[in-house]
């Protein structure tokens, strides 16, 4: 399995890069109430969107992977 499918790298990058910044709120927090409330047009939201979405997609495929392979 790659490095970047531990367990040890995918937390961290969840709680850093999924989660930042964390003051007012997370960029991902914000993104998704954009893409709820139809706003979410720019580009540059949509990048920021799946920037830090990816770390969160990686951890539950790696979650789903650990299940469905016991």
């Amino acid at each position: 399995m790659p490095i970047l499918l531990d367990y040890k790298v995918l937390i961290p990058l969840v709680l850093l890069l999924g989660l930042a910044p964390f003051f007012p709120q997370p960029h991902i927090v914000e993104k998704i109430g954009m893409l709820l409330t139809g706003s979410l047009k720019r580009p540059l939201d949509i990048f920021d969107l799946v920037w830090h979405a990816w770390p969160f997609a990686l951890l539950v495929y790696r979650i789903r992977q650990d299940i469905t392979h016991r």
